[in-house]
């Protein structure tokens, strides 16, 4: 019998100063599925549904490399989300129109994938990716 996993969920806490601002952004734009919210004393918090969770690990030269694969400079900070999604053009495009800032448009990977790169609400960056057909 296998051994039973000990971590369950990996969840990315997210402290936004304009939690309305983001919440419609990650909710209603990118279309993460909220699975719960829960009130405290002046304050609110969300659980969105990103689907299936990794923990990509990254040294500091490759993460580099990552960068200037997708913006051509080093650009990010130590936190980048990404998020597989069926068309990145698409899903770039309406997160722009959105408020997020394009970064780099989708740019064919050494690894094909097609990414895109953004700076979203709660300060977080992003890489939007869609994997290609071999």
């Amino acid at each position: 019998m296998p051994d039973e996993p000990a971590v369950r969920e990996l969840r990315l806490v997210v402290t936004a100063a304009d939690y309305d601002a983001a919440l419609h952004f990650y909710r209603d734009v990118l279309g993460l599925t909220e699975r719960a919210a829960f009130t405290s004393p002046g304050g609110r918090v969300t659980i969105l549904d990103a689907g299936r969770a990794t923990l990509e690990l990254a040294d500091p030269n490759h993460a580099a490399f990552i960068d200037e694969v997708e913006v051509g400079h080093r650009v990010a900070g130590h936190i980048r989300v990404a998020f597989q999604v069926d068309d990145s053009v698409a899903a770039t495009s309406k997160l722009a129109a959105a408020g997020a800032q394009v970064i780099a448009e989708p740019t064919l990977t050494p690894w094909n994938s097609l990414n895109s790169r953004l700076e979203a609400p709660g300060a977080l960056q992003l890489t939007l990716f869609t994997e290609l057909d071999d």
